[in-house]
């Protein structure tokens, strides 16, 4: 039985590992609905996709970096603000009933569809001011991992969306900012109880392949077709986490 567990998580991860490296998001958009749908409570799910993203995000970044994709400036004042927020991420899941914590999640995941599905045409130069960038770090720090997603999920549409980003550059930063939070995020959920080690560290170890291929991809793929896909997993994950809550 823990032999099929550990090919089960093996699989799983991989997948896993490949949406985080390609969509910049560390994997927690996929986790949290897939764990709710493998039958785990909702802050169990939360505990494991946070640890999971600590494997991934760092793995991931580091590859843009070597790539060099990743310029630290800009991605180190949101990662702060995202470390800083996601220090709330402990009490938020403590005292908020579950069933909050799903709407959250899908009223981010709708957000997320609706600015990449009107989107118009990005800026030429996109707005980088240092305080919007923390503040926006911060926010999505708390808000973001208190659901398990890391806050990469909602960074993305915003940096294109609302700050002019180019998407490339947009998912390498965003990837990093998810360093930070789910570091802050894990500390916080860990001093509450609500880490599940062994299944955590077992799905981020086994992503790990999975980040090195979809970085990979990432940086070959065309800027429309990667939108296009991004905007499918949300969708995908919406309806998801939307049966899980009319169903419980």
């Amino acid at each position: 039985m823990e032999i099929l567990h550990f090919i089960e998580f093996a699989i799983f991860g991989t997948i896993v590992g490949i949406v985080s490296g390609f969509f910049g998001i560390g994997g927690g958009t996929i986790v949290v609905p897939s764990m709710l749908f493998l039958g785990y409570d909702i802050k169990a799910a939360v505990g494991i996709s946070i640890m999971q993203m600590l494997f991934s995000s760092i793995f991931g970044s580091y590859v843009n970096y070597k790539a060099g994709k990743l310029k630290m400036g800009e991605g180190v004042l949101v990662g702060v603000g995202g470390l800083c927020g996601a220090g709330l991420s402990g009490f938020i899941v403590s005292n908020v009933a579950g069933i909050w914590l799903k709407i959250g999640l899908l009223l981010i995941l709708f957000i997320c569809i609706a600015k990449m599905f009107f989107s118009t045409k990005q800026a030429q130069k996109h707005i980088s001011s240092k305080l919007l960038l923390f503040i926006l770090g911060a926010f999505i720090g708390a808000f973001g991992t208190s659901m398990g997603i890391g806050g990469g999920v909602l960074l993305v549409p915003i940096l294109v969306g609302f700050l002019g980003y180019d998407i490339k550059k947009a998912v390498s930063m965003s990837l990093f900012f998810v360093i930070f939070s789910s570091f802050g995020g894990f500390l916080s959920l860990a001093s509450h109880g609500l880490v599940e080690y062994k299944s955590g560290a077992m799905l981020g170890i086994c992503s790990l392949v999975g980040v090195y291929f979809g970085v990979k991809f990432c940086h070959k793929v065309g800027e429309k077709l990667q939108k296009r896909l991004l905007l499918g997993m949300y969708v995908l994950m919406f309806l998801i986490t939307l049966e899980k809550t009319i169903v419980g």
